[in-house]
């Protein structure tokens, strides 16, 4: 299956619920819906579920309560029906293994059960300050390793990164325009796989949006990264990546993000529903 450029325009929102929604987030999606009807085209709810530990069927309940409360409507996905379904991420597990092993196949990954204190031992930092990005340390690609599929009973249980060559990865952004990132420079080798048995937020949403059929990715600015990342993914997989609109991050008075998981410092005006504050959560 591969979708081909001109089909009828198809987005998504998908919302992680490890928390309650603020506005940043229904600013983002408002703007994925306007672009869906500004196209005559479908508006697809997923789940993104994977992190067992963080997400709750609570924070899913919430979450469909406070995107209807905020007039986000959507044409396809949970709760609603689709042929692309299931739309909760943890019920696709069984898509997610399958690319696991192929990128194995391909050595396009190698496994690494190295720990986050060996890691950051080695690590170096980014060649350049995104603004626009979480500075995180270049992986130190002395730690890389090979391996074949074969070689291990249950490939599920390691961790396995991505090889990421020293080279520019480049798009346009439907919003901010043309992008470069730097392979080694800007962002180093990356996880696809968790040794708790689970794909990264990488993976999955590549997974997902290919399988989906989605024809454009509208999402936050903080994701530029990711994208870099995920179009080296759909490179390996030969597949057709859909378009990238990256909207500017919503902060509070004091500039910062909206991205607090705690009640300190989070003011609850900035919640889709005040009401929740009291629980104290919210979505990352």
């Amino acid at each position: 299956m591969k979708r081909h450029k001109g089909e009828r325009y198809r987005g998504r929102i998908a919302p992680t619920p490890s928390g309650y929604l603020h506005l940043g987030h229904i600013e983002t999606f408002s703007r994925a819906m306007s672009r869906a009807l500004e196209r005559n085209g479908e508006l697809v709810l997923r789940i993104e579920d994977i992190d067992g530990q963080r997400c709750k069927k609570e924070y899913i309940d919430a979450c469909v309560e406070d995107l209807s409360a905020a007039g986000i409507v959507c044409s396809e996905g949970f709760g609603i029906g689709g042929k692309y379904g299931p739309y909760l991420q943890s019920l696709r597990m069984r898509l997610y293994r399958a690319a696991l092993l192929r990128l194995i196949k391909l050595g396009a990954v190698y496994p690494c059960d190295a720990s986050r204190s060996e890691i950051s031992k080695l690590a170096s930092p980014p060649a350049r300050r995104l603004e626009f990005a979480p500075e995180e340390g270049i992986f130190p690609i002395g730690l890389r390793t090979s391996a074949k599929t074969e070689h291990f009973n249950n490939p599920f249980s390691h961790n396995w990164r991505f090889k990421v060559d020293a080279a520019a990865v480049e798009f346009t952004d439907g919003n901010f325009g043309a992008m470069s990132m730097l392979g080694q420079r800007d962002f180093g080798d990356f996880i696809v796989w968790r040794k708790s048995g689970g794909p990264s937020y990488e993976l999955a949403v590549v997974v997902d949006d290919f399988y989906m059929q989605i024809s454009e990715v509208v999402r936050g600015q903080d994701l530029l990264v990711s994208t870099a990342r995920q179009l080296l993914l759909y490179k390996a997989f030969g597949w057709e990546a859909p378009d990238f609109y990256h909207c500017p991050l919503v902060k509070d008075e004091k500039g910062k993000k909206l991205s607090k998981s705690t009640m300190g410092g989070f003011d609850k005006k900035y919640l889709v529903s005040p009401r929740r504050a009291n629980t104290g959560h919210w979505e990352l």
